[in-house]
């Protein structure tokens, strides 16, 4: 443990965003998982919702700097692919 008082901020600063970023990414992996599901029951109403909130997450997490902006348009592109029924094999 840091005997500075600015690194101990700093250290439990650091375990707050990490939280936080950890919070993001997951979620964002709980809604792919969604819209696979999604895509493998064939219901079109149900797989352009889960494919609308999953694009809202990613752009979120990059917009909070979870996740890279290119990481993010990577996995919008996925997404579209695995949605449009293309990618059966992601």
């Amino acid at each position: 443990m840091a005997n500075i008082a600015s690194q101990k901020k700093r250290i439990l600063r650091t375990e707050r965003e990490q939280t936080e970023n950890r919070r993001l990414t997951s979620a964002i992996k709980t809604y792919f998982h969604r819209l696979e599901t999604a895509v493998g029951e064939g219901d079109s109403d149900s797989v352009e919702a889960e494919h609308r909130a999953l694009v809202s997450r990613i752009d979120k997490a990059v917009q909070r700097g979870a996740i890279h902006r290119r990481n993010g348009a990577r996995k919008k592109s996925r997404a579209a692919r695995v949605a449009t029924g293309a990618g059966s094999d992601a």
